[in-house]
């Protein structure tokens, strides 16, 4: 008995011992928002001041660091627009310490341009958000925060703005959680300098009705949260940047913003030429083409204004205005599946654009007491838009490239018509107007009915739209396969010149409410239910002058507005032409019933939702067009499941299972019985057979952060399938050219995709870092396929997958950032009636980017790439492209106030610009004018006025906040002075 008792005592003696391992621990605390502070740099030194090791803050601001034996040694606390803290810490007998709560003030000084000294982890997770530090991407003087976005693992900007992450389109932008130029991502992206920015939030954020009721309705956002650096929430701070190039290119940013504790003012205005295309480097990375729809030039004038007093009430809102020049030149070459024999197509298009918007949106939150939340968000948008064109297209029964490099010119038209392969050509013309006038609002009361999670809201929608377009346009086709009735020598042609005016106008209103009740603990019982009426109305008025010769206008050049120049032409007022068949008036009435059902369960380690809604819906359609008036209604009920769940491993690492069915009915105009022929080579006919449409959608995402090597993991699964989806059947006639299409029911249609996305620091010290991107998709497609009016329609079946990689690694340290990067998209396409239309294509770049900063205020940034394409039918698509830009930056005045920086464009002057996008009707490629290659000089000054007389008098290099020396290692190293009571001995 002895010897157990003696054998117990003795293995409690080792558990303690082992259970003291010199851990020293803690957590940091903003003092000023008393917010804990996550990825802050913490540093164990030695009473030399030598680097023993290093680590971040969690999510929670605690740290945690093993010392390597007994003794005294010094901690190190920095963070980014922060004061550096100092504490003496002593280890003995292996114990471990807690340092406790340390208060992190923040150095109004460093707001005015810091030098991040800190290696902390580019990317990490809390929950379900995915947040990065900004600090360490590096980006060029003077760049906006679209440029830092490029830059975040797993997110991609499109050239027309599109912003996806972690494989999500983001719709909302908020600055430090308010709500920022509601409805616009592109403001927020093309003005706020990065030079303000600290972190970058992504997580997706619930609607106004789920968010206060707890129900979800399937509406989340994806959002991207900007947040400030610390000590900027008080004061003024403004940007200018002026800047002009080669080639007349031109761009103007001003920027300028006031906040205070309860009020915050924005204000922007933009000027330029360039397509947005903000720091060269548009051809990097595997990119082809990016900014080349055209040239553009805009101007924006914009405000963003927030109010929250603290408690009860809180008012965001946005007003902006943009003004828009576009010049598009486009050549595509498109494959058609449309018919078992060979089907191509060719054209040339040159639109010029205009356009004016006022957009308004606000927000106004009240709560008059704990239990109540009031809610209204009106908007008012006013537009108007113009546009005039010319274009030339020719369709072919052969590759045209076989026999001529030009298809649409007059040498290549004759050698492919003598060749018996010319369809048909087609020149038109247009010019367009349209402007439209829009209001509407949403009202919400939600009142909590008690501690228990039950509750009830009442919900109003809003909204009214008065527009009115006018259109003219002239087209003259040559048939090479038809000849003339009355001379079989001559190939037959026709006009189509025509000018259409066409008001419209909608509104629609709906009620809604809703009612949790809780079953029991942290789970519940949701109902909603809303009534909605829509309303719309189209009265065309078309105006016919085809018969008045082939080239009755063809002396005119499209201008804006000009119809004039047009109608005085005709012998009699324009109003005698009007053809009564082609008029179309049409009139929609919907009344939809929408019933949810959902249950809900919170629990520490899960959520879960489920239910289904159902939605009876009637509809009363009015059309009088090509001499049939049809007066008819139509009742269904669309039934839709969802399933959502949320397994949370740990506060960094989250399973996500989401489904939704969704049942989608055919449009009025399918179901109708009427063939339109206004168009002779496209002619629609309606099925009123059709059946709804039913699909389901999968997705599963996990995400993982794993801080001890600053290493974050998400990947993400989707399929969806479709049961009736709604194809059109496609009557190819090989003579004209033309197309008789007809919607018609069709399963067999799926997708599934997978992506992955992996961050990772290699050495414990942050300076060398790896990032992967991965993403794969297959689409399985099916239409129909016909060779002619008399053939029937055959089921063809697109199968196509797609694999692209992004791998990058880099090394950074306080001066300097190198990045090496490669990419790779593929593409391999297969058509079971078309075997010749097959595709396996390559898009693949690798290169580098360099970011150099000299303690003197000089930088340096500079990228290249070769972008290369292979698998191409058109050889001349084969290329390699060497893409290389380049800034060269100085600071001036005091915290480098002003800003003088040089940029170069497409230094080599390789970029083309050029698209591809494959379906189960076609395979298209498009390339489009545009200026890739010119140098911009640009001058910016900075005004910054935080925290009182402290952040007026000093700059990144004044008092309190001297930069490292150039090429000093960031975590630890060198010497520093003696330390007592936490601060140093001098």
């Amino acid at each position: 008995m002895k010897k157990i008792v003696f054998l117990l005592l003795l293995m409690l003696t080792a558990l303690g011992v082992a259970a003291q391992d010199r851990k020293i621990t803690g957590t940091l605390t903003d003092k000023d928002t008393h917010e804990r502070m996550e990825q802050a740099a913490v540093q164990l030194l030695r009473q030399d001041s030598s680097y023993v090791k290093g680590n971040v803050t969690d999510a929670n601001g605690a740290f945690s660091i093993i010392a390597p034996k007994n003794g005294k040694y010094i901690l190190k606390f920095s963070n980014v627009g922060y004061k550096t803290l100092y504490r003496n810490v002593s280890v003995s007998n292996d114990n471990n310490v807690s340092v406790g709560n340390i208060m992190f003030a923040s150095s109004a000084i460093a707001l005015k341009g810091t030098t991040v000294t800190a290696n902390t982890a580019k990317v990490t997770l809390k929950k379900d958000t995915f947040i990065y530090n900004a600090t360490a991407f590096r980006t060029p003087e003077g760049s906006t925060i679209e440029e830092l976005v490029k830059r975040l693992p797993g997110a991609q900007v499109a050239d027309d703005g599109k912003i996806t992450i972690n494989g999500k389109e983001v719709k909302k932008i908020k600055v430090d959680g308010k709500e920022f130029m509601v409805g616009d991502t592109k403001t927020a992206m093309k003005n706020l300098p990065t030079n303000i920015v600290n972190r970058i939030k992504a997580y997706d954020e619930k609607s106004d009705l789920s968010r206060v009721t707890g129900i979800d309705d399937g509406n989340e956002q994806t959002v991207l949260d900007f947040g400030l650096k610390p000590g900027m929430n008080k004061g003024l701070f403004s940007n200018a940047d002026l800047a002009y190039g080669t080639h007349n290119r031109y761009a103007e940013r001003l920027m300028g913003a006031y906040f205070n504790s309860k009020i915050r003012v924005m204000g922007f205005g933009s000027f330029n030429n360039t397509n947005d295309m903000g720091f060269p480097g548009g051809g990097g990375r595997g990119s082809f083409g990016r900014g080349s729809n055209g040239l553009n030039a805009s101007k924006m004038v914009g405000t963003n204004f927030n109010y929250d007093n603290g408690k009860t009430f809180s008012w965001d809102g946005s007003v902006r205005w943009n003004h828009r020049n576009g010049d598009t030149r486009s050549k595509s070459s498109s494959e058609n599946f449309v018919s078992s024999s060979k089907s191509f197509s060719n054209s040339l298009n040159q639109q010029f654009s205009r356009s004016n918007s006022w957009n308004a949106q606000m927000r106004f939150e009240w709560k008059p007491d704990t239990m109540t939340n009031i809610m209204f968000r009106p908007s008012m948008s006013l537009s108007t838009s113009d546009g005039r064109s010319a274009s030339t297209s020719a369709q072919f029964n052969d590759d045209p490239y076989s026999y001529t490099d030009d298809p649409l010119s007059d040498k290549g038209i004759s050698t492919i018509a003598e060749a018996g392969k010319m369809v048909n050509t087609s020149k038109s013309s247009s010019i367009s107007y349209s402007d439209s006038k829009q209001f509407g609002g949403m009202l919400q009361l939600n009142r909590k009915l008690g501690n228990r999670g039950r509750n009830v809201t009442l919900r109003g929608d809003f909204s009214y739209n008065d527009g009115d377009s006018k259109s003219l346009s002239t087209n003259n086709v040559h048939l090479y396969q038809i000849k003339m009735k009355d001379n079989p020598l001559a190939d037959s042609t026709y006009q189509t010149n025509r000018y259409n005016m066409t008001p419209t106008k909608t509104y629609s209103y709906s009620v809604q409410t809703t009612y949790s009740e809780p079953l029991w603990k942290a789970t519940f019982l949701q109902l909603s239910y809303q009534f909605k009426y829509s309303y719309s109305k189209s009265d065309r008025a078309t105006y016919n002058f085809s018969n008045l010769g082939e080239n009755f206008f063809g002396t005119l050049t499209p201008q804006y507005r000009q119809w004039d120049s047009y109608l005085n032409l005709l012998d009699k007022p324009y109003t005698e032409y009007e053809d009564k068949s082609l008029s179309r008036y049409s009139e929609y009435k919907n009344y939809t019933h929408d019933i949810d059902l959902m249950f809900r369960m919170l629990r520490q380690k899960y959520q879960l939702n489920f239910g289904v809604n159902v939605q009876p819906q009637t509809s009363k359609f009015i059309q009088d067009y090509q001499g049939k008036y049809v007066d008819t209604v139509r009742t269904v009920t669309n039934i839709t499941p969802t399933l959502d769940l949320r397994y949370r491993f740990s506060k960094v690492s989250q399973l996500r299972i989401n489904y939704r069915g969704s049942t989608s009915q055919p449009s009025m105009t399918d179901l109708l019985d009427i063939t339109d022929d206004s168009d002779p080579l496209n002619i629609s006919k309606g099925n009123p057979g059709l059946k709804p449409s039913f699909t389901n959608n999968l997705r599963a995402e996990y995400n993982n952060y794993i801080e001890k090597h600053q290493m974050s993991i998400m990947t993400s699964v989707n399929y969806s399938n479709t049961r009736n989806s709604i194809g059109y059947k496609v009557t190819y006639d090989e003579k004209t050219g033309g197309r008789i299409s007809r919607p018609e029911n069709i399963n067999g249609n799926w997708n599934a995709s997978g992506m992955f996305i992996f961050n990772m620091a290699i050495d414990t010290t942050g300076y060398w870092n790896i990032n992967t991107f991965t993403n794969i998709d297959y689409q399985n497609r099916v239409g129909y396929l016909s060779l002619n009016s008399n053939a029937d329609s055959q089921r063809n079946v697109t199968k196509s997958t797609s694999v692209s990689e992004r791998l990058a690694m880099s090394f950074r340290n306080s001066w300097l950032e190198v990045e090496l990067d490669g990419s790779m998209d593929y593409m391999h396409a297969r058509n079971n009636l078309q075997p010749q239309s097959n595709l396996d294509t390559w898009q693949f770049a690798y290169g580098g980017t360099i970011n150099l900063t000299a303690p003197w205020g000089t930088s340096l940034s500079t990228d290249i790439h070769q972008n290369s394409r292979r698998g191409y039918s058109d050889k001349s698509m084969n290329t390699n492209e060497l893409i290389w830009n380049a800034q060269l930056s100085q600071g001036f005045m005091r915290g480098r106030a002003l800003t003088i920086s040089l940029q170069f464009y497409d230094i080599l002057k390789n970029q083309s610009n050029f698209s591809r996008t494959v379906s189960a009707m076609s395979r298209s490629d498009v390339e489009y004018n545009s200026i890739n290659s010119y140098a911009m000089l640009h001058v910016i000054y900075r005004l910054n006025l935080f925290g009182g007389k402290q952040a007026r008098r000093g700059g990144p290099d004044g008092p309190g906040n001297r930069r490292p020396g150039f090429g000093r290692p960031p975590m630890g190293g060198g010497r520093m002075p003696m330390m007592r009571m936490g601060r140093p001995m001098m």
